[in-house]
């Protein structure tokens, strides 16, 4: 209900603005428009004005088709935070037509066909359309949800608006999914180092994970999404990487209750991220979805917090303190060898250490920074 207050609060300012928007002065150039629309000093009416006015006949294009990705389908989450954002849109003057879809592959293949305008959907699948910002899901590179607010909040200016566009596609947007934590079926695997020769279940349409899990000394499983916690729960695989949401959803407790546990650091944060195509959406309409997405940041996590239920206390697996620095030096090897490959951007990844080093000065990565 918070979200529904918050929304119809923008929409009724946005259509104030409407009612008015040909009584505006036009001798502004575009660029001038433009500048305005782009500048986050400026009131937001003022802003949605001059978009109306940069791009008077918008409203009259064919309905931009808005594809979901959401497990559950149309009563899911995911798809109900792309409704309330799908009516922000309508009132910029751009019609909405959303899509659900259950199965990400399939949407992500539509979205490069170009069957779907935008797509919401996870960092990972993202990545291959933005490197920049897929890269906010790197490998323990955001320790927690304070991290990730920072970087996507610098990121959301206007400054860094170039970065969210890479060939024929433009990041309209990114949330919180909550950290990915490794499962395993046997407590006694605590640290990285630990997972040498075990099943270690990585997602089949990503070659780099594959390769990222074998140099870490484990065996890498390619499974889809879909079976991903049956193979678990059967004991087909070890070891998976899920978000806490998954402990419930996908019953994995099944695969836990025979000595297993949730290794308590995590692996890395997962994001949503909303990605279109550059001649559907204008960098101002993009801009202005961003900045919207990021003043909910925290109204998003709420609702993707309520979804992960009860987790008792028990199937935690706590990393010895001796054992951290080993943990984090693993982790940043695995980056440094991905970014070098071209898989991980390297300006994120050095905006993700500089912020860590905000909140941890004293940390080994800090005084000789080699991201």
């Amino acid at each position: 209900m918070r979200l529904i207050a918050i929304f119809t609060s923008i929409f009724i300012s946005i259509l104030s603005v409407s009612l008015h928007a040909d009584d505006a002065d036009n001798a502004l150039t575009s660029e001038q428009l433009s500048g305005q629309v782009m500048d986050q000093t400026q009131e937001l009416s003022a802003r949605i004005l001059a978009f109306r006015q940069l791009y008077p006949d918008i409203q009259n294009t064919a309905p931009r088709s808005i594809c979901v990705w959401d497990p559950v389908g149309k009563t899911g989450p995911i798809y109900n935070l792309a409704f309330d954002r799908s009516t922000l849109m309508m009132q910029l003057g751009i019609s909405i037509d959303l899509k659900a879809y259950t199965n990400e592959g399939v949407l992500t293949e539509d979205l490069k066909a170009g069957q779907c305008d935008a797509a919401l959907f996870t960092g990972l699948r993202a990545r291959s359309f933005n490197r920049y910002t897929g890269t906010l899901d790197a490998l323990g590179a955001v320790p927690d949800s304070k991290h990730l607010n920072l970087i996507m909040r610098a990121i959301t200016s206007p400054k860094a608006a170039d970065r969210m566009e890479e060939g024929q596609f433009v990041v309209m947007g990114y949330a919180p999914l909550g950290a990915v934590y490794l499962f395993v079926n046997d407590r006694s695997i605590n640290t990285l180092a630990d997972v040498a020769g075990k099943r270690f279940a990585v997602m089949d349409y990503d070659d780099q994970q594959v390769k990222m899990v074998a140099r870490i000394g484990a065996q890498p499983v390619p499974t889809a999404i879909v079976n991903i916690g049956s193979k678990f729960n059967n004991r087909g695989v070890d070891i998976i990487p899920a978000p806490l949401v998954a402990y419930n959803v996908m019953e994995l407790y099944k695969g836990l209750s025979n000595g297993g546990g949730i290794i308590s650091y995590p692996f890395f944060q997962m994001t949503l991220q909303l990605v279109g195509h550059t001649d559907k959406f204008p960098k101002e309409f993009a801009q202005l979805i961003r900045e919207e997405f990021m003043g909910l940041y925290f109204d998003i996590q709420t609702v993707i917090y309520a979804q992960i239920g009860e987790i008792p206390d028990s199937v935690w697996i706590a990393v010895p303190e001796d054992k951290m620095p080993e943990y984090q030096s693993i982790m940043q090897s695995s980056r440094l060898r991905l970014r070098d490959e071209g898989y991980y951007d390297p300006d994120m990844l050095s905006l993700a250490r500089k912020v860590r080093c905000k909140f941890e000065p004293a940390s080994f990565e800090c005084a000789n920074p080699i991201e």
